[in-house]
This record gives C-alpha cells, sequence and structure tokens, in this order.
C-alpha cells in the first residue's frame, strides 16, 4: 500500500465516493492507492483533499513531509 493508500486507510475515506465526486477514475485511485511506482499530480492531490474535506496543504505535508533537499557538496 503507498502512502497515499494508508492515509485514505486511516481516514475510512470510500474511494468510490471520492471518484464520484472527483472525477478520478476508481481505476486510477487504486493505482494510486496499491502501486508504489504510481505518481500522484498534484492536482489529484489537490481534489482528493478537497473531496475528504482535508486541507490540501496538510495533507501534502503529511504525504511529502520525508522529502529534503540535499547537502551542498
Amino acid at each position: 500500500m503507498t502512502d497515499l493508500g494508508l492515509y485514505l486507510a486511516k481516514r475510512t475515506v470510500n474511494k468510490a465516493e471520492v471518484s464520484r465526486r472527483t472525477g478520478i477514475s476508481k481505476s486510477r485511485l487504486t493505482q494510486l492507492t496499491s502501486n508504489d511506482s504510481a505518481k500522484l499530480r498534484a492536482d489529484e492531490l489537490y481534489l482528493i483533499a478537497l473531496a475528504i474535506n482535508v486541507d490540501p496543504g496538510e495533507m501534502f505535508k503529511e504525504l511529502f513531509g520525508g522529502l529534503g533537499l540535499r547537502d551542498r557538496d
């Protein structure tokens, strides 16, 4: 399961409802929640956040907060 999948599962989100509200297909949501090689686009994150009544910035921080810049050499 991907970080997005864990995030949505933790909140007991109905993916069919998210699909209906966002226009993101159920198959794409399944990809995003179960396939680590699937890349979540910014527009998809924004729409999903709106559909589940979460602040998009907070959702972004939770999903990608582990990223950081490389040290300069």
